[in-house]
């Protein structure tokens, strides 16, 4: 469904585009400031994905934030002024916005204005490529445009002054769009149904034969789509990009015993991830709650690898999902032996157990994640032997899930 002008959240008289950004954020006290510093600097690499260029960035200092624009007058000023002098450049905002913040900021600014969640879900429908990842994308933006109609909408409401009952062309054409939305959302619904019980027969036939399954979880741009490659030697894309993989992709892994194990890469989660968002991709997170195994990989490379890990134990968690996992620290290859040590302490006491360390790009640790992967398919599956066929008309198990309609 194509969105009007009216129908993106922007008023449809601002004239500049997302190729040029300002990223702001804040902290509420000095000691906030480092964290808040590394957000910005994912938000940085979620406008990298988008194919954006970020032409500043700053942090203020906040404390309470304004009901009416998010930031004091003072702010909304010195920022109306950098923007104006950066050749109106849109903004992105780290920080959740009411829908009157965004509405009041735009005005103030003549400039686009996106929190975190809407860059999170252009992100997801540019990557979107099959048809249950679009219809779920496109569940989850129409659910985040519903309560911010009415900015787009303010210039027909002034022309007449119709406000309450009464109400004017502007409030009547926001009932019809609130209709259309409500309609559409209802028939995408229904499709995202069909495709779940689709999802749901093949499941069902695969608990049929007695073959393992392992879920590759993790942050955005863990290294989950390299590491898929690197086991199953397959072309999965793997890009150093946020959400470089929405759809879910599985490949089978024959094991050093001759067991095999259906091996799923998966979404990967952020911190902040929308609920429009969460709700959506419920079906394909789904993959996830019934997998034997989660294979929790965490970029050992990363400064906030602790963060991140954190962030993906307490999705799990509130998903409900709590099976036998793995802990990987990936991208080994990039800390030294003693900074590989330390990672390895501090995730292991987030997690409560002893990470492996691997590094897909040089194949190192892959033997011991194969040898564990084994064990614990013996314990959970105990005869997923290598001479017990797969189903063969079942091609949607062992290669990326498209879904028709």
């Amino acid at each position: 469904m194509p969105q009007s002008d009216a129908l993106s959240g922007a008023d449809p008289g601002v004239g500049a585009t997302l190729d040029r950004v300002i990223v702001v954020g804040t902290a509420d006290s000095r000691a906030d400031r480092e964290r808040r510093e590394i957000e910005l600097d994912e938000l940085e690499e979620l406008a990298r994905t988008l194919r954006t260029t970020v032409v500043e960035r700053t942090l203020i200092t906040l404390r309470e934030p304004h009901p009416a624009t998010f930031f004091r007058s003072g702010v909304v000023e010195t920022l109306r002024s950098r923007i104006a002098a950066l050749d109106r450049p849109a903004v992105l905002s780290n920080d959740p916005l009411t829908p009157r913040q965004q509405r009041n900021l735009q005005e103030a600014w003549g400039v686009p204005v996106l929190d975190r969640t809407e860059v999170i879900l252009a992100i997801f429908a540019r990557r979107a490529t099959t048809a249950e990842g679009r219809v779920q994308v496109e569940m989850a933006q129409l659910e985040h445009v519903l309560p911010r109609l009415a900015g787009g909408w303010s210039h027909l409401e002034r022309q007449r002054g119709g406000v309450g009952l009464r109400g004017g062309p502007g409030e009547k054409q926001i009932e019809v769009d609130r209709r259309l939305i409500r309609h559409r959302l209802k028939r995408l619904r229904q499709r995202l149904d069909v495709i779940e019980r689709q999802r749901r027969t093949r499941r069902t036939a695969r608990t049929d034969v007695p073959l393992a399954s392992c879920a590759l979880v993790g942050y955005t741009n863990a290294g989950k789509s390299t590491l898929l490659n690197t086991l199953t030697r397959s072309e999965v894309l793997a890009d150093d990009l946020l959400f470089a993989t929405l759809d879910p992709t599985s490949r089978r892994l024959d094991l050093p015993s001759g067991r095999r194990v259906i091996i799923t890469d998966t979404v990967g989660f952020i911190q902040g991830l929308p609920t429009e968002l969460v709700e959506a991709f419920a079906a394909t997170l789904e993959e996830v709650r019934q997998a034997h195994i989660l294979c929790i990989i965490v970029d050992g490379s990363h400064p906030d690898a602790e963060l991140q890990l954190e962030t993906v134990l307490d999705t799990l968690a509130a998903m409900d999902c709590d099976q036998p996992s793995v802990l990987v620290v990936s991208k080994c290859d990039r800390l030294s032996p003693s900074q590989l040590r330390q990672v390895r302490l501090r995730l292991g006491d987030i997690a409560g157990t002893s990470p492996l360390a691997v590094s897909a790009l040089r194949a190192t640790g892959l033997r011991e994640l194969r040898q564990t992967l084994d064990s614990m398919t013996a314990r959970l599956v105990p005869d997923t032997r290598a001479n017990r066929p797969l189903i063969a008309a079942q091609p949607a198990d062992v290669t990326q899930t498209r879904a028709a309609g």
